[in-house]
């Protein structure tokens, strides 16, 4: 019996277990929220597909290196009356209903051997098609990195700031119960009082302000995952904005050189434009095409002495030619050299905004660490500054205005902090982003 007993005692712990553990909401990092987003995001997925038409178009029978194999069949038939006259008799004779009746199958192969590399050249453009294709996809996947990455740390800034509006309301309603017992013992006027109520209802509504805030980065956070749920409360376990401070200039600027997905595709329309114009110099170059067939062909007569015929057999021919005069060709192959010229054109203008993009985020990443920094060191200042200025309150020794003004530094100063601590992660982020590092975020 008690063996019984435990096994059931056991049976039911595990199965609560299990149910607590399902009810458990899932708590998540920038990491989870990624791979959520990478998965279900409509943006990443429209491009997937455009990405999946491009692979599929990057195949040698779509570049014509491949032969066409065709299969037809017909059938004819004539149905007709005929009526003749001999020159020398002049007897006319007449021959009617005759039905004749043609029946043909053909197996036809075409194929062109040779068109001046211009199939190889198709080949080569519809693989860089697919590379473009894939990086395409990269450029989608890193904006929605940096926009997640960038909205996750603004979920947090908010909450970070619902908190310390919290923070300030209690010290404020701290502030008007001490005011209200003093004030009914006659320590305090009313004015006192009534300020301390004014300053309490000011942060009372500047945190419930604030609450709207936190709310409308959830339902965006929630958009970027692609969640049903918009209003779905998440629970993310960073609580503070750890930044990087071990940046190097050189190395950001040397990986963007290499990795940077727009100057990749920049440099993947220059090679675009090129087999543009070896497809124009290709028709400077004879052709070879190859046709060959199997056919069948069934004939019935309905008043001829032959009564039917069949035929069967193979044929093949091989055509080459030349094309002599194309008007056209002067002016395309000018167009395709002026084209080339462009997209090289385009990539260095492409770099050198990049380096400019780069300076300019890297003096703000500088002296938002500086200001990151400085301001920890404000922030233990206006806390200390801050209990002071209590004691002195609660003495009796400090008026109400200058306790307001105690406790407004101490969140002037949370508020500059947490305002350079986010500033300092979108610069890392766009950094990375820009460096072509954003994935790192995956890992």
């Amino acid at each position: 019996m008690n063996k019984i007993s435990f096994l059931a005692t056991a049976f039911i712990w595990c199965l609560a277990s299990v149910v607590s553990a399902q009810e458990e909401p899932e708590v998540y990092t920038l990491k989870r929220c990624l791979e959520i987003g990478l998965e279900n995001n409509y943006s990443i997925r429209l491009v997937k597909i455009d990405q999946q038409v491009s692979d599929n178009n990057a195949t040698p029978a779509n570049a014509g290196l491949l032969p066409t194999l065709d299969l037809t069949g017909g059938y004819n038939g004539d149905l007709g009356t005929t009526r003749t006259e001999a020159r020398d008799t002049g007897m006319r004779t007449k021959e009617g209903a005759a039905y004749d009746q043609g029946v043909n199958v053909n197996l036809g192969l075409n194929w062109t051997l040779f068109d001046g590399f211009n199939l190889i050249t198709n080949y080569k453009q519809l693989q860089l098609l697919k590379q473009q294709g894939e990086l395409n996809t990269r450029i989608a996947v890193e904006d929605f990195i940096a926009a997640l990455a960038s909205e996750y740390y603004n979920f947090i800034q908010q909450k970070i700031r619902l908190k310390n509006f919290h923070y300030a309301m209690m010290l404020s309603k701290e502030r008007m119960r001490i005011v209200e017992e003093r004030f009914h013992i006659g320590n305090f006027s009313r004015l006192d009082y009534q300020q301390a109520k004014v300053d309490f209802n000011a942060d009372s509504a500047q945190y419930m302000k604030q609450q709207e805030a936190l709310a409308t980065s959830k339902i965006k956070l929630n958009e970027l995952m692609s969640n049903e749920d918009v209003n779905r409360w998440l629970i993310i376990r960073d609580t503070l904005i750890n930044v990087n401070p071990d940046f190097v200039y050189a190395d950001l600027w040397k990986s963007t050189l290499l990795t940077n997905a727009s100057l990749l595709r920049a440099d993947q329309n220059t090679r675009l434009s090129e087999m543009a114009l070896k497809k124009v110099l290709s028709r400077n170059y004879p052709y070879v095409k190859l046709n060959a067939g199997y056919g069948y062909s069934y004939n019935r007569y309905g008043l001829t002495s032959t009564r039917m015929r069949d035929n069967w057999g193979l044929n093949a021919g091989l055509t080459v030619g030349i094309n002599l005069f194309d008007g056209a060709k002067k002016a395309e192959r000018a167009n395709a050299r002026l084209e080339i010229e462009n997209t090289k054109l385009v990539r260095e203008q492409l770099e050198l905004s990049l380096k400019a993009d780069m300076s300019n985020l890297w003096q703000s990443y500088q002296n938002n660490l500086q200001m990151l920094q400085l301001e920890r060191q404000n922030l233990v200042t206006a806390r200390e500054n801050y209990e002071i200025a209590h004691e002195r309150y609660m003495l009796g020794d400090l008026s109400g205005f200058e306790m307001r003004e105690a406790q407004k530094s101490l969140l002037d100063a949370e508020e500059r902090l947490l305002s350079a601590e986010y500033n300092t992660k979108m610069c890392e982020i766009s950094l990375l982003q820009l460096s072509g590092n954003i994935m790192t975020y995956l890992n």
